[in-house]
This record gives C-alpha cells, sequence and structure tokens, in this order.
C-alpha cells in the first residue's frame, strides 16, 4: 500500500515508518523539519508541512492524492511558540478528514490516547477526544490505538524524562511517586499499526495498548535505573505543591518554544497515573511489559550520558543566558570606566559608545538563547563574540591572561559550555 505517515519525523511515527517499509509499503512521511529524517531514512518520500496551517480541505488535496491509508502519529501537548492544539490535533484532523472522502483512501488511523480522567478537558486531550469523535463520525474506515506510555530503544518527552529521573545522584525526588503508569512497548504500537494496514485489526477498532502490569512511578524509574547500570536509589517522595514551581517554569519554557514533558498538561495526566482503560475501548493486556521491554534494548553508554545530562541541559541554557546577561548588564553601571580598555585604540566618547554597543549586544545574545528558534543562531553569535573578545583582549591588554582574577581564561570554560549547548541542542 501507499501509506501517509503524519508526524512521521516524531518518536513513534518514525518507527512506524520503519517498520512498514520492513513490510514493503510504500511509505511518504510528513514532518515540519524532515531533512535530517530524509538523511536517516532514504527509503521514505518525505513531504515538509506543518499541520496547524493545514486546516482547510483543500490543503489536504495534493498530499493525499495516491495514497491509500493514512497514519496520524503526529501530536502537540500543550500550546507553545511553535505549537497551536487545537489547530493541529482538531482543526488539521477535521479538514483532512473532509478531503479524504474525495479522495481514494480506504483506511485512517489514528494513534490517540486515553481522552477521560483528570485531564480530559485541557486542550491536548479534548483536542485528541474531538478528532477522534470526528473520525468516527466521518465514515471513512478507521482504527484509533490509545498506547499508554510507551518505552522503546530510543525516548522522547514522558520516557525521557523517565531516564533523566532514573539517573539523578544519590536520592530519586519523585512527586506522584505511587500513581501506577500503564506501559506499552514500542514493538506493540508499531504491530498494532501493521495489523491495521493489513487489516488483521478490523475497521472499526478501537482499542487501548498497554501491558498487564503497572507498576507505580517509584517502581519504573527504579527499573530504568537498574536498566542504566546505576545501583539502586532512595526514592523520596515529593508532595505535589512542592513540584509546582518547576511545572511553571516549564509552561514558561514552552512559551518560548522548549517542549518540556514537565508542563502542566502531562503533570495534570501524572496525577492519575497514565491508563488506557476507559468506556469506549478494548484494552489489550498482552502488551510486553516494561521489564521486557528493557530487557530487549540493552542500554549503552550513550543512554547513561542522555540521562545524566537531560535535565542539565535547561540548567546550561539558562546559565549561559544569565552569564551574557550580566556580561552586558554589569558594564553599564559604569560604562565610563568599562570603556577605559578601548582607550589606546579610540578617544573616550567613541570608547564609551563602542562598550555600550558591546554591552547590548552581550544582552541581545543572552536574551535570544532561551528562544527555541532563536538559541542556535544565539549560540553560534556567542562563539563569534566571545572569539573577538579574547583576540581584542590579548591585543589591547595581554597582561589580563596573567590577571590572578583570570578574566581572559575564565572565558575559555564559556565557550566550552556553548559547544556543549551546541552539540546537545537538537531534540529529534
Amino acid at each position: 500500500m501507499n501509506i501517509l505517515i503524519l508526524g512521521a519525523t516524531g518518536f513513534i511515527g518514525s518507527t512506524i515508518a520503519s517498520r512498514l517499509v520492513a513490510d514493503g509499503h510504500l511509505v511518504t512521511g510528513l514532518g515540519r523539519n524532515p531533512a535530517r529524517a530524509a538523511l536517516k531514512q532514504p527509503d521514505i518520500r518525505w513531504l515538509q508541512a506543518d499541520l496547524a496551517t493545514m486546516t482547510e480541505p483543500g490543503d489536504w488535496a495534493g498530499i493525499l492524492k495516491g495514497h491509500d491509508a493514512v497514519i496520524n502519529s503526529a501530536g502537540v501537548l500543550q500550546d507553545g511558540l511553535a505549537d497551536d492544539v487545537t489547530a493541529t490535533q482538531a482543526k488539521a484532523m477535521q479538514a483532512l478528514y473532509a478531503a479524504a472522502k474525495q479522495s481514494p483512501i480506504r483506511l485512517i488511523v489514528q494513534i490517540s490516547a486515553r481522552t477521560q480522567g483528570a485531564a480530559a478537558e485541557l486542550p491536548f486531550l479534548a483536542t485528541k477526544r474531538q478528532a477522534d469523535e470526528a473520525l468516527v463520525s466521518s465514515g471513512i474506515p478507521y482504527v484509533i490505538l490509545r498506547p499508554a506510555l510507551v518505552l522503546g530503544r530510543n525516548a522522547h518527552g514522558g520516557s525521557a524524562l523517565l531516564r533523566a529521573l532514573s539517573a539523578l545522584p544519590f536520592v530519586l525526588p519523585l512527586t506522584y511517586a505511587n500513581n501506577h503508569i500503564a506501559t506499552a512497548s514500542m514493538e506493540d504500537v508499531t504491530t498494532a499499526v501493521a495489523e491495521a494496514i493489513t487489516g488483521d485489526l478490523p475497521p472499526g477498532t478501537d482499542v487501548g495498548i498497554a501491558a498487564k502490569e503497572t507498576l507505580t512511578l517509584a517502581e519504573l524509574v527504579s527499573l530504568h535505573r537498574q536498566w542504566l547500570g546505576l545501583p539502586s536509589g532512595r526514592v523520596v517522595a515529593i508532595p505535589a505543591i512542592l513540584g509546582k514551581p518547576v511545572t511553571w517554569l516549564a509552561d514558561i519554557a514552552g512559551r518560548l518554544g522548549w517542549r518540556s514533558p514537565l508542563r502542566s498538561t502531562a503533570m495534570k495526566v501524572m496525577s492519575e497515573g497514565v491508563r488506557t482503560d476507559n468506556d469506549t475501548t478494548v484494552v489489550q493486556p498482552a502488551a510486553t511489559a516494561a521489564a521486557a521491554t528493557l530487557s530487549a534494548n540493552p542500554s549503552g553508554v550513550q543512554d547513561l550520558w542522555f540521562a545524566r545530562f537531560y535535565l542539565l541541559k535547561p540548567l546550561v541554557i539558562v546559565g549561559l543566558a544569565l552569564f551574557w546577561l550580566l556580561s552586558g548588564v554589569v558594564p553599564l553601571i559604569d560604562p565610563e570606566r568599562a570603556s577605559s580598555h578601548f582607550l589606546p585604540l579610540v578617544d573616550s566618547a567613541p570608547a564609551t559608545v563602542l562598550t555600550i554597543a558591546t554591552c547590548l549586544i552581550d544582552i541581545a545574545l543572552g536574551l535570544a538563547v532561551v528562544v527555541r528558534p532563536w538559541t542556535r543562531n544565539a549560540l553560534l553569535g556567542m562563539l563569534v563574540v566571545t572569539f573577538a573578545h579574547l583576540v581584542g583582549g590579548s591585543l589591547l591588554e595581554p597582561a589580563l591572561w596573567l590577571d590572578p582574577l583570570g578574566p581572559l581564561v575564565k572565558v575559555l570554560p564559556s565557550i566550552l559550555l556553548t559547544l556543549v549547548a551546541l552539540a546537545t541542542l537538537d531534540e529529534r
């Protein structure tokens, strides 16, 4: 079959795409930024598009042409700088269904979620529920899959957070430590999709995917810690109210384009645990248990590095932002004194202007680095300005290299920190 996969660059979508290619299907992947995915998966035809902009049936007509089935694995947890939950998960899907009625599409497979419970009315689950209901009433043959927390060889979102929490030193501070988490393996999900394509899961199926066994969050984190080869750590249950500041900061980061799994939507879902059972779905209890999933995918040192650095990454970005903001603000307290370094080259007035200009550049870079679409360019700008600072300082006042306070020597660690941020910036 010719199959179109929405969200094919994502955690679940990319694995589904690989499975269907291996099964002999012709696969087209749609994503917002598929350039790297096209290098990793050259057997897939790639299209670049943003679902949030495809809210009219006419936006889909050309894309659906020539395809027999559509698999929707795209999703947006929460509104942010580059994310629109309603447009992506509801309006775009309703437009897709309207266009599919006028096309040869024979099946739509929707990767959804349990849409009941504490977070049911939040946009993430409310729009998924709207899309599911619209699909059911559309008359198009469909299969809806509702996996629990998906574990696999790779990690993203909630599964990445599990790994990060498990790698914390000494103690494991957890909110909702005793809440139960239903899991499914990535293999369970891809197999269900493959069965939907072949008809082994018949049209009209609405099924949850979860192992019969559930673990508490504390047990699941401890299991991941063992998987990483780390000694057991003491779990410390943290009252949910103490986690509110972290959630608040994560929501602010989301508005700046960072997709943290600690945002308020995810925490609301976690407040009652992760489940798949509701009144409308049948759960497949034959799914792979968490321990078996991890055992089938032994960890390597790269997994340990990822887990240890995952929660450090935002601190690195914030640290760089504060460093550059302070380096720009502090000289402005006394610009005439700060401009003395330029006096060997220019007169007093131009030296003051030059000092203010360089301070404003530092402040601009410090602000830009926290805005996700600007982060890479801001980091590159930091490197350029830092090297210019080192060269200029070496030419104007080479004695600064021997200064006991090390004003030039201390710049070298900031260069390394910037390079680390650049190296770990990508999230897919």
